[in-house]
């Protein structure tokens, strides 16, 4: 992998979280280009990237953004900040684009496709069928030059080349090899995105990492997406308290059967969002958007191992089947949900 000063970079997907990680990097003053198209593109290449903040006076990061046809690699890191339903058509053409020695950071929420390469397991080498259905991913990602991320930063996008930064929680980016090595280009990465401004870790445990944060994901996504409605709101109905109750136990169960223990208190996470009626989470976003979600890595993947692990998740089943009728619903419609105006 080259030198930190002599690296070029490139964002692949330049939405809310490519968008803030590009103009964070840009500004920090390394060799970034961010891969763009149509309207976004439009915005990024005449505005750059607008960053605004509750309270704040907007921030605005001239970046390098192009085309496909003109982002020319190699590139010695590339940020895939893509969603994980949008891996398997662009995978071919992000390897491609790769140095011989260089790295692809995927920050993407829920569990990866690789989960059971690379380390010492009962079920190493399994797929989780739903995130890699045609073992396109398997077949032309190698898993060397893949490093898994787990992102802590909220971004909405507002509209193109304007980002939102909520101040819910301290941003931190943590990254890992597939097999847990604590190599030398994770410090590297580590260091550069640091500088830039996301403080950002090194793990050995890139999978309990990937895990804590879908605990929260696997929550609220799906319940705030079926219900249209913040958090807050879910946990002022105790049915749906409830259903948080059973989610984080499921989850927390397969988790287990894995080798992997999680710190979720029901109470604890009730509690932490009680008072949350503003935020949106991204696949609430998509939905009203008119975008497909993430429910294959979010839910179907935790419904996929739990089906390996033996484990019965009754109530992630069911809140699975919801979201894909939701989600049937809105690629059918070809328009987002949203509530209409009273007349």
């Amino acid at each position: 992998m080259a030198s930190a000063e002599a690296m070029r970079i490139l964002i692949y997907g330049a939405g809310a979280i490519g968008s803030d990680l590009g103009a964070l990097l840009t500004a920090s003053g390394e060799n970034v280009t961010l891969l763009a198209r149509g309207a976004q593109l439009a915005a990024l290449q005449s505005a750059g990237v607008t960053v605004e903040q509750k309270g704040q006076p907007a921030q605005h990061v001239a970046v390098k953004a192009a085309p496909a046809e003109e982002c020319l690699g190699p590139y010695d890191l590339i940020f895939v900040t893509l969603k994980s339903t949008q891996l398997e058509a662009a995978a071919a053409d992000i390897v491609s684009r790769l140095a011989p020695d260089g790295a692809m950071v995927m920050i993407q929420n829920g569990l990866p496709w690789w989960y059971f390469e690379g380390i010492n397991s009962p079920f190493a080498g399994a797929p989780l069928p739903c995130l890699d259905p045609n073992g396109v991913l398997r077949r032309l990602v190698p898993l060397a030059r893949v490093i898994g991320a787990v992102i802590y930063r909220p971004v909405t996008q507002t509209a193109p080349g304007k980002i939102f930064l909520p101040q819910i929680m301290p941003p931190r980016l943590l990254i890992g090899e597939v097999d847990n090595r604590l190599s030398d280009r994770l410090q590297t990465i580590a260091d550069l995105v640091s500088r830039a401004g996301l403080p950002t870790e090194p793990t050995a445990d890139i999978r309990q990492a990937k895990w804590q944060k879908l605990m929260m994901n696997l929550i609220w996504n799906p319940l705030c997406s079926v219900t249209q409605s913040p958090p807050g709101h879910i946990v002022a109905s105790p049915l749906a308290a409830d259903m948080v109750r059973l989610m984080l136990g499921e989850g927390s169960a397969v988790a287990r059967s894995v080798g992997v223990e999680i710190q979720a208190d029901p109470d604890t996470e009730l509690e932490r969002i009680r008072e949350n009626f503003t935020q949106q989470p991204s696949m609430l976003q998509d939905i009203r958007a008119g975008r497909p979600i993430e429910s294959d890595a979010i839910v179907n993947a935790v419904v996929d191992m739990a089906r390996l692990t033996g484990v019965p998740v009754p109530t992630l089943k069911s809140v699975a089947a919801l979201l894909d009728v939701l989600n049937q619903a809105v690629i059918r419609q070809g328009q987002g949900i949203g509530f209409q105006t009273k007349t």
